[in-house]
């Protein structure tokens, strides 16, 4: 199969061009439930700074959105705690992909359908350079983490237990 250095736009680098961020291309083989720790794998990378985006809900079924380590996983009782919520919890695939407008292993918190609060792990934010989805499964984009916060006002929690 050739591999292409460019894969066509989508809704999050469509959004990062017209914001004026650099980002660098990191196409993958995508593999199903392969998650962070496997691009991480196939690109080099240590999973901890591969970013996963997760589609999680509040008490009412609110969506919001966590960035985590890729070697990570939300506490979410913590998570709650930080944020005024009751509980949080995963939305599920289908309910995740009508929040996001992106696939589940495609999701990326720039251009989502819906607008919805970030969070992001506080110590994602002392990394350098991290990957995060680009928008489409098999897809991740080079970034500092700041354009998280001047982007999306991803505001920084602290609920990372290590996996």
């Amino acid at each position: 199969m050739a591999r292409k250095d460019h894969v066509s736009e989508t809704p999050a680098t469509a959004l990062l061009k017209a914001s004026k961020v650099a980002f660098t291309e990191h196409p993958y083989e995508y593999l199903e439930h392969g998650g962070a720790q496997h691009s991480a794998k196939v690109l080099g990378w240590d999973p901890y700074h591969v970013v996963k985006t997760l589609i999680m809900q509040d008490q009412d079924a609110k969506p919001l959105v966590v960035l985590m380590h890729g070697n990570c996983t939300v506490s979410t009782k913590n998570l709650a705690r930080q944020i005024g919520a009751k509980s949080v919890q995963p939305c599920t695939p289908e309910v995740a992909n009508r929040h996001s407008g992106y696939l589940v292993g495609g999701t990326s918190p720039f251009g989502t359908r819906k607008t919805m609060p970030v969070f992001i792990e506080q110590t994602i934010l002392d990394i350098p350079k991290i990957l995060i989805n680009g928008g489409r499964r098999g897809y991740l984009v080079g970034i500092a983490p700041q354009v998280c916060v001047d982007l999306l006002g991803a505001k920084p929690v602290q609920c990372a237990l290590s996996e």
